[in-house]
């Protein structure tokens, strides 16, 4: 089968960062289902994990983390799926990924593909719709059925990835939701997709919530930089408030006042726990992705595709990451065909 792989962490301008490969075609066993991968995206842990390192790999190595695509064979445990089935998933980032014409997923954390969708635009939903979903739903103490009423929601990077679904939850939620963006085109996204106000991430934003009327907030997401808002969001924070993490920081944090002075949780949101570490409740993230197809086809939330790179091959995935690298990205990129 043709694949994308890396065997050497080089910079993405050089060209043997990623390469085209022929790899065998892997089988499936027990709850596994064999993908014929259409379509798949790229997201900022494809960008970290290739990075520039001294580690050389004895076999190619493939990245991707979202994929749609067709069921072509399953194991003799899998339940859920049959041949023929579409589906879309974001996978296993212990397992070779979907940078490959065929790819093993195991079913629990598979969702069938929103029959509203193409493949391209299916692709570009799985790891950040589960990083959002998660990271409100599961880590913080909400429900998406009325769980923000009466609630604000700050989401710093609204036009990224996460933040384009998170606002679109949040605001199904009931959140009045507050989203950063500094362009133009980036203020207008997070408009289209329901921020109830747009401030800008490059000023301060405690004296433009103040403008807005609000003197704190109850539930923040930082999706960009954990380091340079941690204090601020601490002091923006109302008492008992709540804040979602998603990037990891390069130092460490003062988890004291006035955190702890107001009791206000911190979680971490890793969407690839579940299948990492096999939980017992690793089925949620299917289960989370049919509901979201749900969703998506009764015209509750929208996709978040904004460009699409055709074919999958490594000349198209290098300029995907090159994009992705350069921070001005809206939405989410996704390559499709082979």
């Amino acid at each position: 089968m043709k694949a994308v792989a890396l065997t050497r962490y080089l910079p993405i301008d050089d060209p043997q960062s990623l390469v085209d490969v022929e790899l065998e075609t892997p089988t499936a066993t027990g709850h596994d289902i064999l993908v014929r991968v259409e379509a798949v995206s790229v997201n900022p842990v494809d960008t970290k994990v290739r990075s520039p390192k001294p580690q050389v790999e004895a076999q190619p190595k493939v990245l991707g983390y979202d994929a749609a695509g067709v069921v072509e064979a399953v194991g003799d445990a899998v339940t859920r799926f049959k041949p023929g089935d579409t589906v879309y998933y974001a996978g296993d980032i212990t397992r070779p990924g979907s940078n490959a014409q065929f790819q093993l997923a195991d079913e629990r954390i598979v969702g069938r593909k929103p029959a509203s969708l193409d493949f391209a635009q299916a692709a570009a939903l799985p790891l950040t719709t589960i990083t959002a979903w998660e990271l409100l739903f599961d880590r913080m103490p909400y429900v998406i059925d009325g769980g923000g009423n009466g609630k604000s929601l700050l989401v710093i990077a609204g036009a990224g990835g996460v933040g384009s679904i998170a606002i679109q939850l949040a605001k199904r939620a009931g959140f009045t939701v507050v989203a950063t963006a500094s362009r133009h085109d980036t203020i207008d996204w997070c408009k289209a997709l329901g921020a109830d106000h747009v401030i800008n991430h490059r000023e301060p934003l405690g004296p433009q919530l103040k403008a807005l009327g609000f003197d704190t907030i109850d539930a923040a997401l930082n999706l960009a930089d954990t380091d340079r808002y941690w204090t601020e969001l601490g002091e923006l924070l109302s008492p008992l408030g709540h804040v979602g993490l998603i990037v990891e920081p390069r130092g460490e944090l003062r988890i004291g006042d006035p955190y702890k002075a107001k009791s206000i949780g911190i979680h971490w949101e890793m969407m690839f726990a579940r299948p990492r570490f096999r939980t017992a409740d690793m089925g949620e993230q299917g289960a989370l992705l049919d509901r979201v197809a749900d969703l998506i086809d009764a015209g509750q939330l929208r996709g978040t595709l904004t460009d699409t790179l055709s074919p999958i091959d490594a000349a198209n995935l290098r300029e995907a990451h090159r994009r992705l690298e350069s921070g001005t990205t809206i939405g989410k990129l996704v390559l499709a065909g082979w």
